[in-house]
């Protein structure tokens, strides 16, 4: 069992920056592939970033390439999300999740262990 627990997200007004930070507890960190997803009012919850078990390899949905830093640090069982240039767009609740596999993952089937989510909100 991992327990992950995201933080981090708040008010921004358009072209700001945030970084979300998920901790994880229970089993080895290391040992999981992690992503961000993020759910707008509304729309099903969808893919943001994902990163590979030793952070070698990351992977992003287009609309946030160039804005969007995914990274962890197993040291610490942390993976985070610095977004920079948001837009009103990214307003979303976005939730970190561990994956079974070691690669980066896209789908969310594919993740099994989910946080409790942490509310950006981007104004214009």
């Amino acid at each position: 069992q991992v327990q992950l627990v995201e933080s981090g997200g708040g008010l921004v007004q358009a072209g700001g920056s945030l970084r979300l930070s998920c901790a994880a507890s229970g089993r080895t960190f290391s040992n999981y592939a992690m992503g961000w997803f993020r759910q707008a009012p509304g729309e099903e919850r969808r893919f943001v970033a994902t990163i590979s078990w030793s952070g070698g390899r990351t992977d992003y949905v287009d609309s946030v390439k160039g804005r969007f830093t995914i990274s962890r640090d197993n040291a610490k069982n942390s993976v985070y999300l610095q977004m920079n240039s948001l837009k009103p767009e990214d307003t979303a609740v976005y939730y970190c999740a561990a994956s079974s596999g070691l690669g980066p993952k896209r789908a969310s089937y594919e993740y099994i262990y989910w946080g409790q989510g942490t509310q950006v909100t981007v104004s214009s």
